[in-house]
């Protein structure tokens, strides 16, 4: 019987190991078209005429499709060749809300040419009543599916008790 007992705690041990290093989960109402209109708004913006550079800064709100991002600070990246926008950076607090998630980290970096958004720092995600934390959140739009990684924590609500 101890023999038993030992077994299923190791296989439990192993089983929880590798759920705290890395997880999959699916964000399927995140339907992000990466050449849909993004609407960015915020108290201020910042341009450098030489660089191209463009900062929204104070409350930025930036939306595009189901998409929802606020943030303290957004720095626009430009194409090079295109003009047009290839990655957004946000910073100083950053919250993503679809219409069944909401995700809080303390950066994201968002590349539409690749279709990712990459959270980082103290990720909380819930969904629903369920609850998942990490280092790290990456996210690929055009599917849904995320990865979380770095001491990944969760708190599954199955309804009920």
């Amino acid at each position: 019987m101890k023999f038993i007992q030992s077994v299923v705690t190791c296989a439990a041990l192993i089983v929880a190991s590798a759920a705290f290093s890395q997880t999959n989960i699916n964000l399927g109402a995140v339907n992000a078209d990466p050449n849909a209109p993004v609407e960015i708004t915020a108290d201020n913006l910042s341009i450098d005429q030489t660089s191209g550079e463009a900062v929204f800064a104070g409350n930025v709100v930036l939306g595009q499709g189901d998409l929802r991002l606020s943030a303290g600070q957004v720095q626009v990246i430009y194409n090079d060749a295109s003009g047009d926008i290839s990655r957004l950076s946000a910073s100083g607090g950053v919250t993503l809300v679809t219409a069944s998630e909401a995700a809080e980290s303390a950066t994201a970096e968002y590349n539409l040419d690749a279709g990712t958004l990459l959270m980082s720092g103290d990720v909380l995600l819930t969904q629903g009543a369920s609850a998942i934390s990490a280092d790290r959140m990456n996210i690929d739009l055009s599917t849904g599916a995320a990865r979380m990684e770095g001491r990944v924590r969760t708190i599954f609500n199955q309804g009920g008790n």
